[in-house]
């Protein structure tokens, strides 16, 4: 693991930021991490930047394909965030869930008896708001629902905060299924923050999809 910094808790209760950015971009055709998101920012920092503001401290940032390339554009754009590389990344996205996982129950780094839960992030997704953040976070202080994500009517978005008790369950998930089918099975009327932020709900995947969220 390549830490580009490692904040200090002393035993505090923290709840991090795990942020996959280990894929392809096959449908995309160019490292979606990369692409423009703003006034100096790309994709993958300002999700970072955004979760920064939001109060979350601690990020952890999953890379796999081009993981060099991506780890000097954060020290380029002084991101704070730590790195883990996931060699194995063309397993799936489960195995780059559970390289975050060990990585914040790793010694020295926060060990998993200071997570309570975790926000889960895909770099797909750089709009979503530092205040929907917020909000995901008081709902889980205020409910401890195992799953909080945002909602708007049938949609379902981005981060999905994921308490400590699902875990386990993650890291014995099928790989081929991914963690989808664990945190359906925990949702809730608790868990489920309404909220009016259009990018919690943009994934971008694709150069159309692309055009249209920046357009």
């Amino acid at each position: 693991m390549s830490v580009l910094m490692r904040p200090l808790y002393d035993g505090l209760t923290v709840i991090p930021a795990i942020v996959l950015a280990a894929g392809k971009s096959t449908r995309m055709g160019q490292l979606k991490a990369l692409l423009p998101a703003g006034p100096g920012d790309s994709f993958l920092t300002r999700i970072v930047r955004t979760f920064h503001s939001a109060g979350v401290e601690r990020v952890v940032v999953v890379l796999g394909h081009e993981a060099g390339q991506l780890r000097a554009h954060l020290r380029k754009h002084a991101v704070n965030a730590e790195v883990v590389i996931n060699a194995g990344y063309e397993a799936g996205q489960l195995s780059s869930l559970l390289a975050g996982l060990d990585a914040i129950a790793s010694p020295g780094a926060g060990t998993v008896d200071h997570v309570e839960a975790v926000l889960l992030m895909l770099v797909d997704a750089p709009f979503v708001s530092s205040e929907t953040v917020r909000q995901v976070l008081a709902r889980y202080r205020d409910t401890h629902a195992p799953v909080v994500r945002p909602v708007q009517g049938m949609q379902h978005g981005h981060p999905v905060l994921i308490d400590r008790s699902l875990f386990p369950l993650l890291r014995a998930a099928d790989p081929l299924q991914g963690a989808k089918p664990i945190v359906r099975a925990h949702v809730s009327a608790a868990g489920d923050v309404t909220v009016e932020d259009p990018g919690a709900f943009m994934d971008i995947d694709t150069p159309e999809e692309f055009v249209r969220a920046t357009s």
